[in-house]
Order: structure tokens, then sequence, then C-alpha cells
């Protein structure tokens, strides 16, 4: 069985210019812009204390993203957010000023006009973003990359898009989307990965990602727990899991004691666990087929706002095989009697099998030790998506296959 990888963070710290973007006042703001839509609702902060118990850990949270908007995933969050913020900028209007009833009038669209955003996506942010310029009257073009799921092909095009599956990577579905965005009047590229030359919209997107983030701290505070000891998150270019740090970093500054930050990645395409293992804060890419069951984090080629953020304040970036991720759909399907049940998809599930797997296998009791998790732990991990593809999720969960 293939093992984890991993490496705690010993990179040259920068001068971290990205992290202020993710400040809890700016992370409140996307949750006022999220309510106005009729579709929100906080998604469950689930405690496992059974599960906790049994693993030898204090308390055991995961925010289950398989209640967003009805889509299954977080995705959307950041998606609708990014549109919003441009069509703003192009109107001369602020977001707040632009609630759901208003972006999606009729007099919005006359002042707006007609845009096409472009996209690649394994699957969940492709659907946010078809969904949201549905919602809003305007047209999408989504990219996918070779083995993508027929299924979740579907459900993005049942949200209105023009989508393909092409015979290349994420990474360059990516070039394909830009490339192609510049064909048409009005073509707008909407992607959650950021390079030299395109930060804005990257940023936006990462921001929409703080409502999950700045819910999610909340309810902790709810549950009694004022600071989590570990913050446990997935990466695939690294935009959601550079919200999450930057957010944390922000809500949690004055502490007397930070939580502990663990980036998690699919082994196939660990380029920022490859970043950080070569120790000099230089990107790492990651080329290839990236042939993983982590669709979602099926991704070669950082984020570089997101990078800036994660090699300040990331404590250990991790490795893992796909047996990690399955392990973590299982145990939240099936927990301890008595814990709720979690449908946690590939990449939903991945940071879940991480702890699982430091808290139960002696191979990796030096990350456990590393980190510190015992039972005095409060922890927090992120299930991203549910099961975004049903059958590859029974596939894995009934029938172990992965």
């Amino acid at each position: 069985m293939e093992r984890i990888q991993w490496v705690k963070n010993t990179m040259p710290a920068s001068e971290d210019l990205n992290t202020c973007a993710m400040n809890v006042k700016e992370s409140e703001g996307v949750r006022e812009f999220h309510k106005s839509f009729p579709q929100y609702q906080e998604t469950p902060l689930t405690e496992l204390p059974r599960m906790a118990e049994h693993l030898g850990l204090g308390r055991l949270f995961i925010k289950d993203e398989s209640y967003r908007f009805g889509l299954n995933a977080f995705k959307v969050l950041g998606g609708s957010y990014a549109i919003a913020k441009f069509i703003a900028k192009e109107t001369g209007k602020q977001v707040s000023d632009l609630p759901y009833d208003i972006l999606t009038s009729k007099e919005l669209r006359d002042e707006f006009g007609q845009a096409t955003f472009f996209t690649a996506t394994d699957g969940n942010h492709g659907r946010g973003v078809a969904w949201a310029a549905n919602k809003l009257g305007q047209k999408s073009v989504v990219f996918m990359p070779k083995g993508s799921t027929e299924t979740r092909k579907q459900n993005i095009a049942a949200e209105g898009a023009t989508v393909t599956i092409e015979e290349m990577n994420y990474d360059d579905c990516v070039r394909l989307a830009t490339a192609e965005s510049k064909k048409v009047d009005h073509g707008v590229v909407i992607q959650d990965t950021a390079w030299d030359g395109y930060e804005e919209i990257p940023t936006w997107i990462m921001q929409g990602y703080g409502t999950m983030a700045l819910e999610a701290t909340e309810q902790l505070e709810k549950a009694g727990v004022d600071v989590p000891t570990h913050v446990i998150v997935q990466a695939g270019v690294g935009s959601l899991a550079g919200a999450v740090t930057g957010y944390v970093v922000n809500r949690y500054k004055d502490a007397p004691v930070k939580p502990k930050i663990v980036v998690v990645e699919a082994s196939a395409a660990d380029c920022l666990y490859k970043g950080a293992k070569a120790g000099d804060g230089d990107l790492r890419i990651v080329g290839g087929d990236l042939q993983t069951i982590m669709a979602g984090l099926a991704c070669g080629e950082p984020n570089t706002i997101s990078w800036d953020i994660l090699k300040n304040h990331v404590d250990v970036f991790v490795s893992a095989p796909d047996w990690v991720a399955s392990l973590g759909m299982r145990m939240s399907a099936a927990p301890i009697k008595g814990d709720t049940s979690i449908i946690s998809g590939e990449s939903g599930a991945v940071p879940f099998g991480l702890v699982a797997a430091a808290m139960t296998m002696e191979e990796y009791k030096d990350l456990k030790e590393e980190l510190g998790l015992t039972k005095d732990s409060k922890v927090l991990c992120f299930s991203t998506e549910g099961d975004t593809d049903p059958t590859r999720y029974q596939e894995i969960v009934w029938q172990g296959k992965f």
C-alpha cells in the first residue's frame, strides 16, 4: 500500500502580502452577499464525539458542504462571489449594492449586458460557475479534463452551460479556457487558480470561500470551542486551502495558542507538498494525467496567491494516496454508533481520512507526534463535497473499489 508522505514546513517567509485578503471583516461581507440568495442556508458542522473518543482525540468536527445551495459541494461560494464582483466592477457598483434580487433583475442585465464565463473544472467549480451564470442570465462554457465522469459533466450541463470533456489534464484545460475566452465578445475567465497577470478574480473566488470558514468558526464557538487546535484542509491548486488558512490566521491572530494547519493533497498531484519538501519557497509543478479518485484535487500547478499564504502559515504539508480518501469516505458514512453519518465524496473525505490514519496506524506515529494530536485536541476538518458522482461513491463505499 502506497504510503502517506508528509513534510514539516521549513520554507522561508515572504512578505505575506496576500493573507490580508482573507480578513474577518471581508469574510463577513461575503457571507452577507451569500445570505441574500434564497438558496442560502448554513451548512452543518457535524461533531463526531464517539469517533473522537475511538481515535483518541478530544473533539472532532467536520464541516459538511454536501448541503451547499443544493449543489453538493462548496465551490459555488467562490464562483458566485467572483461573478458578482466582476459585474459590480463593470457597472461601477459595490457587491453590497448587488444582492441576489438585484443581480438577477432585468434592469441589471440590461445595464451589464451579456457575458460568457469560461472555466476549467474537475466538476464542482464548473457546476458552481454554471449555476451562478444561469441564475444571473449569463452564459457559461466549461472544459473538463480527461477522465472526468459523465455524471459530473451532465450536472454542469443541467445548469445551462456548454460543457465538454477534453483529452488533456486540468491545467491544460485552464489554458484552453483562457484562450477560448479571448475569441468571444465579453468573454471572462472565472478560474479558481492564479498566475502572473491573473490574480484579481482568483482572489475574489478565495474570498467567496470565506463564507464556509466563517460559518465553521462561529459554529465551533457555539459548540464551546473558542480556538481549534488543528485545522485540516485539502488542496488542489490550493485556492481553498489558502482561503481557509488565511481566514484562520486572521481569525485567531490574537489567540495565545494558534491552530496547527495541515494541508493534504492527492499524491498524484502533490505540487504543494513537492514545493514544501524542496524547502526553498519556489513553486513546483506536477504534470501528466494526474489520475486519482480525488478528481477535485487533480491539479498540478499551484495558485500563486494561495501558495504565498500557505508557505507562510501552514505547519505540515501531506501527500495522500487514494486509500486515504476512501478510508475517510467509509468512516464518515459509517461512524461509531450514535454519531451522525456524513456523505463525503472522494475530494471531501481526505482530511478526515488523514486524521484517522494518523491516529490508528503505527507507521504514521511520527506524523501524529509532529502534529501533537492527543486526547486534548479539538480538530476541524472540511468535507468539501458529497456524492457528486453517486455511482463512483457507491463503488468506493459499498464495494471497496478505488
